[in-house]
């Protein structure tokens, strides 16, 4: 699916910090996963711009007509395998869901994960996100039986990973 030309991809900046916590946890409250254990209550979800300042991490953010639609990132979250980043912070704006740009934000995370040298991405999920379940299921991400490492995210009870080499 093309996306409107108008619709552009970039690295996260200072003042991208209040919408994107707004797009984060509005999403969460709408599938009702809003919910202690999860990003929604996580402190750094009002300053990703900071955050995403460390060592091997990135993020992605969607805008159209300078208003943001959502965005995604990789990090080296606590207690992963050497080579293994985290997928995380994918979230859209209701209005922006169902056009691709999910696909488009997960393929050029991926992308950047691999061109930072990680040999395989990991995530954690809820059910409540079944959509976004069923596209890191298209990506070829595998469900796992537990957490990797130490996210703090006990919330999330759907864990998957996929390879990259």
């Amino acid at each position: 699916m093309l996306l409107p030309a108008e619709i552009r991809i970039r690295s996260i900046q200072p003042t991208d910090n209040a919408a994107l916590a707004i797009i984060v946890r509005s999403s969460l409250a709408e599938f009702g996963a809003n919910k202690p254990g999860t990003v929604y209550y996580d402190p750094t979800t009002d300053d990703l711009f900071q955050l995403f300042q460390t060592s091997g991490s990135f993020y992605f953010v969607a805008e159209e007509n300078k208003q943001l639609l959502g965005g995604a990132g990789i990090f080296p979250s606590a207690g992963l395998h050497n080579g293994v980043c985290e997928l995380v912070k994918m979230y859209l704006h209701k209005d922006a869901r169902g056009k691709g740009l999910g696909r488009l934000l997960i393929d050029k995370c991926l992308q950047e994960a691999k061109i930072l040298g990680y040999k395989s991405v990991y995530l954690e999920t809820m059910p409540e996100l079944g959509k976004a379940v069923g596209i890191y299921e298209k990506f070829g991400f595998r469900y796992l039986t537990g957490p990797m490492g130490n996210t703090g995210h006990f919330g999330c009870d759907v864990w998957m990973i996929k390879d990259l080499v």
